[in-house]
Parts: structure tokens; C-alpha cells; sequence
């Protein structure tokens, strides 16, 4: 006979299973960080288009010049506006699919996918075209007075637009889990007590599906306020983000330290948003 099984420990378990994880982290996401970060302090060879030593802090005193205060500002604006833009679009949305889908939920869902399928750039240059003077929005809003001379291409609310386009389906899909998880006899129960719509979307729906809410807007505000691709298309000089600033420095530039070092800004700018709204979140809701 064989003798007892030995078992094995379960720190050396959870060592086996998170070991993959850590390492792809750490290869994939943690090493280009580090790379930038030693960028960033960098010296910049006018001559031979490279970084080179010695390391020092000047990219960095530039990035965090005054000057630079108003495009952070936009930038983070930007990706607030795309946020809130999300969740308003995306939370109906996600509850009907969650409440009401039944047997064509799947069908919704593969809808909600169907952008995924397509080139983001080239749905961007689409909404080019429709925002352009000439463009069916400008014609379509002409024909009720709301028009606009020039079209609504290079505006603040083209490149919100744009990037809540791009981003929708983030919010959606953490939304629809939640919303499903939720347990929607909480809605009744708060009518029969005496609560209208607003109070119970407030008090009853929005803290059962804070978890949703969270992951949402963490996938809609990380990347929509890195993108660079919508701000350059949709929007102009004036509509000048980080994102696009920083691919300036990197492609036509050639001034790698200023890159990294607005990059690395940005990363820290953006966790700070991020651990600000997640104090606040609870409370919110």
C-alpha cells in the first residue's frame, strides 16, 4: 500500500499559478515602462537622432513647463468628459441587454462587438467625413437650423465624440455584467417603499453595480486620455492633447527624452486621477 498523499503547500500553489502572470507582466508591461522611464532622463544626440548619457533631469523640467499646463488640462478633460459620455450612452444600454435581452442577448452583445471588427483608424476617418463642412451631420443639423459653417470637424465636442465612439464598448461590457449580477427585485422592493426612478437609480442600482461602474471608467479613462490618433484627426492645434504632443516628440521630433518624460507625466497624472476617483467613487454613488 501507498502511503499517505502529501499535500502539497499552498504557498508553492499560488507561486506556480501567478508565475506566468508575473513574468508576461513583468516582460511586457513593466520592462517598456522602465525603458521610458530611463529614456526620460536621457540626454537627446541632435546629431545622431538618439538618446545618449549623460542622465539628467532637463526633459522633465520641460515637460512640467507652464506652458504644457493647458494640454494636460484638455487632456484630462477630455477623458472625463469621454467617461461620463460612456457610462451615460452605455448604462441603459447594458440594462436592457441584462433585463430585457432573453434570447437575442447574445445578438446584442455581438452588436455592441461589431466596431472591434473593423479598423479603429479607419472608423475614425469615417467620422472625418461626417463631421467635415460637407459632411451628412452638417447637412442633416442644416436642415433644422443647427448647422454649423465649416462643419464640426476641429472642435472640442469632435474629438469627445470620437473618442466616446472608440471607447463605448469598454463601458458596456463591464455594465453588462454587473447589471446581470444584479439582483433586480432591489428595483421593486424600492418602489413598493416609496422611491421614485431617479432615488432608486441613485441609492439601490448605482451601488449594486459600482463594481461595473468602476472597471468601466478605469477602461474609458485610461485610454482615452493617452489616445493620440482621435485629437489629430477630429480635432486640430488648438485640441493639442498629450497623446498627440508626445507622438509629435517620438515621430517628427526626434526628441525621445521629452517623449518619455511627457509620457511618464502622463502615466503619473492619470493614477492620480485614477486613485482620486476610486476614493471618491463610493461616495459618489
Amino acid at each position: 500500500m501507498s502511503g499517505p498523499r502529501r499535500r502539497v503547500p499552498r504557498w508553492l500553489v499560488a507561486t506556480g499559478l501567478l508565475t506566468p502572470t508575473a513574468a508576461w507582466l513583468g516582460l511586457f508591461f513593466l520592462a517598456p515602462v522602465a525603458l521610458v522611464v530611463e529614456y526620460s532622463f536621457a540626454t537627446r544626440d541632435t546629431g545622431l537622432d538618439k538618446v545618449v548619457l549623460p542622465w539628467t533631469a532637463q526633459a522633465y523640467l520641460t515637460a512640467l513647463n507652464p506652458d504644457f499646463l493647458p494640454i494636460f488640462v484638455r487632456t484630462i478633460s477630455y477623458a472625463i468628459c469621454t467617461t461620463l459620455a460612456c457610462l451615460v450612452l452605455g448604462l441603459p444600454l447594458a440594462w436592457f441587454i441584462a433585463r430585457h435581452g432573453g434570447r437575442y442577448r447574445n445578438a446584442l452583445l455581438a452588436a455592441v462587438m461589431v466596431p472591434f471588427w473593423s479598423s479603429y483608424l479607419a472608423r475614425i476617418y469615417a467620422w472625418k467625413t461626417l463631421l467635415d463642412d460637407d459632411g451628412l451631420v452638417n447637412k442633416l443639423l442644416g436642415g433644422i437650423g443647427l448647422g454649423r459653417e465649416g462643419g464640426f470637424l476641429l472642435t472640442d465636442g469632435a474629438v469627445v465624440l470620437g473618442l466616446t465612439y472608440g471607447f463605448l464598448p469598454f463601458m458596456i461590457l463591464p455594465l453588462y455584467v454587473a447589471c446581470e449580477r444584479f439582483d433586480h427585485r432591489l428595483v421593486e422592493a424600492s418602489y413598493d417603499l416609496g422611491h421614485g426612478p431617479v432615488s432608486t437609480l441613485r441609492r439601490v442600482v448605482l451601488p449594486g453595480i459600482a463594481p461595473g461602474v468602476l472597471a468601466g471608467s478605469l477602461l474609458v479613462l485610461v485610454p482615452s486620455a493617452g489616445d493620440f490618433v482621435t485629437p489629430k484627426l477630429l480635432g486640430g492645434v488648438d485640441q493639442s492633447t498629450f497623446g498627440s504632443v508626445i507622438d509629435d516628440q517620438f515621430r517628427g521630433g526626434n526628441n525621445w527624452p521629452l517623449g518619455s518624460a511627457m509620457a511618464v507625466v502622463l502615466l503619473v497624472l492619470v493614477i492620480v486621477v485614477v486613485v482620486l476617483r476610486g476614493r471618491r467613487g463610493e461616495d459618489v454613488l
